[in-house]
């Protein structure tokens, strides 16, 4: 993974963590899991449109969470 994308992805985290959220969850990741519990669906919409050029950015971020792609392979 390119040092520029680590980096953003560790200031998605700080940010969802310091909204009270899991500290090694995005925001993005943690947007499509509350419009699927029925929480919220704004904020999905919201990053979603952010990243007009990644078709259906928070869903693939929740899927990069949930298969640890952002780990080190030894710890995939």
């Amino acid at each position: 993974m390119a040092y520029g994308k680590n980096v953003l992805i560790a200031v998605d985290q700080l940010a969802n963590a310091l909204l009270a959220g899991w500290p090694d969850e995005t925001l993005s990741s943690r947007a499509w899991r509350w419009e699927q519990h029925g929480v919220r669906s704004w904020l999905r919409r919201y990053i979603d449109h952010l990243f007009f050029w990644e078709e259906q950015h928070c869903y693939q971020s929740y899927l990069s969470e949930r298969e640890g792609r952002q780990l080190p392979p030894e710890l995939r």
